[in-house]
């Protein structure tokens, strides 16, 4: 048998409200007539919307966006390792009243291999630069000189004990034609106090005629913060800390155990 017809339910209308301002007129009296101004209210809907368009607003006080970032919350590899942007420069500066000296560090160099990793081509350095004062608390860095630390020139200097000096000898054209024409002399000496360290460079040019001797003392505090720098920054030059910021768990495999041996003895 056919389902039965549907059936259609009819509710009255529900009655128009009440004006938001009633008119009384009574007797004798005058009828209420609104201003202008209100009327043209009345004939407004109760709430207004506009699309909003965010793509066309911009505040300039608003902060810029932060740069993308993988789910370690760390820069793309592609802009921390290959293009300028993204690069950070710092420097550690002390300036005195002969000359001024600056610590900056340079990161190492790394190359691509054909398994898409990367390895360690040359490690970093910090650059030192010493610059002479030509008045008070103004100095002439077009006549600085400079002076590359290695890692492990920085890690004899971690080792002077309060009464030690060190001194480092570089030859920027070593193994070349020019090899002897340029001497650079580093030394880092205590004060006669005890209370700081002296960092002498001198620099023997005979390509450009220069033969200069620069020298800056450094207070107990102040080198207790290149120490401090210093024992931070090694990882960093040497690429232990790329290494280990690219250490992913889902990415880890077991390693194949070698066989049994004394050379293996102290893996167990």
């Amino acid at each position: 048998m056919p389902p039965p017809p549907p059936l259609f339910l009819s509710l009255r209308s529900p009655p128009p409200p009440p004006p938001l301002l009633p008119v009384h007129v009574g007797k004798g009296a005058q009828a209420l007539t609104l201003p202008a101004a209100v009327q043209s209210r009345r004939s407004l809907p109760a709430c207004s919307v506009s699309s909003a368009r965010h793509n066309d607003y911009f505040d300039p006080r608003a902060p810029p966006p932060p740069p993308p970032r993988d789910g370690y919350g760390r820069p793309p590899y592609a802009q921390a390792n290959g293009g300028q942007e993204g690069r950070v420069f710092t420097s550690y500066s002390i300036y005195k009243g002969k000359a001024a000296l600056s610590f900056d560090p340079r990161p190492p160099q790394f190359v691509p291999l054909d398994s898409g990793a990367h390895k360690v081509a040359k490690e970093g350095f910090v650059l030192l630069q010493f610059a002479p004062a030509v008045a008070t608390r103004q100095y002439d860095w077009t006549r600085k000189q400079v002076f590359s630390l290695s890692v492990w020139e920085i890690g004899t200097l971690l080792t002077l004990g309060p009464t030690d000096s060190c001194e480092f000898f570089h030859d920027p054209f070593k193994g070349r034609s020019e090899e002897g024409k340029v001497r650079k002399v580093l030394k880092v000496e205590p004060t006669p106090d005890g209370n700081g360290r002296f960092f002498n460079l001198s620099v023997q040019n005979r390509l450009l005629n220069i033969d200069e001797n620069i020298y800056i003392p450094i207070t107990k505090g102040e080198f207790a913060v290149i120490v401090s720098t210093f024992n931070y920054i090694i990882p960093h030059l040497m690429g232990w800390s790329t290494f280990t910021n690219s250490i992913k768990p889902e990415e880890s495999r077991p390693y194949n155990r070698p066989q049994s041996g004394p050379e293996y003895e102290w893996r167990r």
